[in-house]
């Protein structure tokens, strides 16, 4: 899967100090259970990596979004997490100011009404869908 930049001093809050946060990380992972086994996580300098076996590549995805989505995260690197091929054909979106998933759904699929599809398709990234914040990223399915 590579490696996904993200923006550092944005995200969840889940750790003071570097030394604890392969482990927060994890736990924030595991605490929504995407779908991996065996997950590793280190981090160094702002990057996460991220190791284990993904049941899916929505899971992998989602491990991933979940990581980089985090306050003092600036990059995840994932070449060590495997995953089947994907299903279905990802676009991955950052979240500008003044962004709604009704908007973003009108965007990408034409009808701001098909937001319920950008919620469920990222709701261990997103907890609620009126609670987006600007540099969060996401995943969007595309037909």
């Amino acid at each position: 899967m590579g490696l996904f930049d993200f923006a550092r001093n944005i995200g969840k809050k889940l750790f003071g100090s570097e030394d604890e946060a392969p482990e927060k990380i994890k736990q924030h992972i595991e605490e929504s259970n995407p779908g991996v086994s065996n997950l590793e996580v280190t981090v160094k300098d702002g990057v996460a990596t991220l190791s284990g076996e993904a049941e899916s590549a929505e899971a992998m995805e989602k491990a991933v979004l979940m990581a980089g989505n985090v306050e003092g995260i600036s990059e995840v690197r994932a070449d060590g997490l495997t995953a089947p091929v994907a299903e279905v054909k990802v676009e991955y979106y950052e979240i500008k100011s003044g962004d709604t998933l009704s908007a973003i759904a009108a965007k990408f699929y034409g009808k701001a009404s098909e937001y319920p599809r950008i919620f469920e398709a990222n709701r261990e990234v997103i907890k609620d869908p009126d609670l987006i914040y600007p540099g969060q990223k996401i995943r969007i399915p595309i037909d």
